[in-house]
């Protein structure tokens, strides 16, 4: 029998829980599903992640208002994928906030990203008829960004580590509490999505500036929030792992002329025993396989996905 497509099949509702992990400071995770938070500042919110529907994000808020009623003032965009952006809409947010590469990347690809995201994760897409079109941050920066919450409540530092999970992703730092919100550039018991990555980058230089923090609760894009210091550094080492693993066997069939499918098997026998039993593995391994190939291929800027790449790519490495 077939091994159905992506994660076409997985129509099952998640449990999502709402931790508050200090005073103000909300994060939202769904077994596996994308992760989303909130941060309060003294009389506005800064909201981190979009959700992929209008719809979808409305559960989300309609929860963060059992809390606070106060106005979103931004909503953060990690990076360009349209399970985190396209329901930007529901938060009636005075700015949206993206690296300019993410910006670029929406301009690029957002609309192919939709279509092949659709696909792979229809159960995501709650009333896809509710996403009015393509979401266009209109405040974006390179290196740093901070907003002061007001009050004794701190401020909270917007940054980019460098090319990871794409070319653009960025976490939300809150040096008083010590929260990093990190998106897909950390998973904690999930698996890693790498199919628009750089891997050599985000497994070295990206993941000891994210380290640097020293954060105390780090909220990644999927799976649990790991919190202490121990835990925190864990959650880096265990991605670090994961994107290590992938190089190493990867890369051995590459030099030795192997094939795509013997790179993707020996991946899979590699990380199966440790990661396999985590949400969406034998969703993601196909398409990170692929994207690191092309790397080893010297292709540094991803390829777009396509909805008929997806599946190319997809019944090509199935057994």
């Amino acid at each position: 029998m077939a091994k159905a497509f992506a994660s076409s099949a997985d129509l099952g509702e998640k449990v999502e829980k709402l931790e508050i992990l200090a005073d103000g400071v909300y994060a939202l995770t769904a077994e596996g599903d994308p992760n989303v938070g909130a941060i309060e500042g003294e009389d506005f919110i800064v909201a981190f992640e979009a959700r992929a529907t209008p719809v979808a994000a409305q559960a989300w808020l309609k929860q963060l208002r059992e809390h606070t009623d106060k106005p979103i003032k931004y909503l953060v965009l990690s990076h360009y994928h349209a399970v985190r952006v396209l329901g930007a809409a529901a938060f009636e947010a005075e700015s949206i906030i993206a690296h300019e590469k993410t910006k670029f990347l929406i301009d690029e690809r957002g609309k192919e990203d939709w279509d092949s995201e659709y696909g792979r994760m229809p159960r995501l897409f709650k009333d896809p008829d509710s996403i009015p079109g393509l979401t266009h941050p209109d405040i974006i920066f390179n290196d740093r960004l901070e907003i002061d919450l007001g009050g004794d409540r701190g401020q909270l530092v917007l940054e980019y580590c460098g090319r990871g999970h794409t070319a653009g992703d960025i976490v939300a730092w809150l040096p008083k509490h010590k929260i990093l919100f990190a998106g897909d550039l950390i998973e904690a018991e999930a698996a890693l999505y790498t199919g628009d990555a750089f891997h050599m980058d985000w497994a070295s230089g990206t993941l000891d500036k994210i380290k640097s923090y020293g954060a105390e609760a780090i909220m990644g894009g999927r799976g649990t929030i790991p919190k202490g210091r121990e835990a925190c550094d864990a959650a880096v080492e265990q991605t670090r792992e994961f994107l290590k693993t992938m190089i190493d066997k990867v890369g051995e069939v590459h030099k030795r002329g192997g094939s795509l499918k013997e790179a993707f098997q020996a991946t899979h026998e590699a990380l199966a025993p440790k990661f396999g039993h985590w949400p969406i593995f034998e969703h993601c391994l196909p398409f990170d396989v692929q994207r690191l190939w092309d790397e080893f291929d010297g292709i540094d800027w991803p390829r777009i996905w396509t909805a008929e790449r997806d599946l190319e790519v997809w019944d090509q490495l199935q057994d």
